[in-house]
């Protein structure tokens, strides 16, 4: 669960980065509105790695959209072909 603070709230950081934990960010705002997320490292890798993913089969969608696909007996020749 995440806890909102306002960033002058990081002049005692020691007490927001306790909240910190896996799945428990930080958020801070600004002016009152969200800026920043102070997140756990390993959460923040997960993350990233998740946003990997779905890019790459979003690539995959597109190119099944947009590019002429093969029927299975097209695809057994092109394997047979190759070997």
């Amino acid at each position: 669960m995440e806890r909102i603070v306002p960033v002058s709230d990081l002049r005692s950081y020691n007490q927001t980065l306790s909240d910190v934990k896996p799945g428990s960010e930080v958020v801070l705002t600004k002016n009152g509105h969200a800026k920043y997320v102070v997140s756990d490292f390993d959460e923040y890798q997960r993350m990233k790695a998740t946003l990997s993913l779905f890019t790459e089969i979003q690539k995959g969608v597109q190119s099944i959209e947009n590019e002429p696909t093969l029927s299975l007996s097209e695809l057994r020749n092109r394997k047979k072909i190759k070997k």
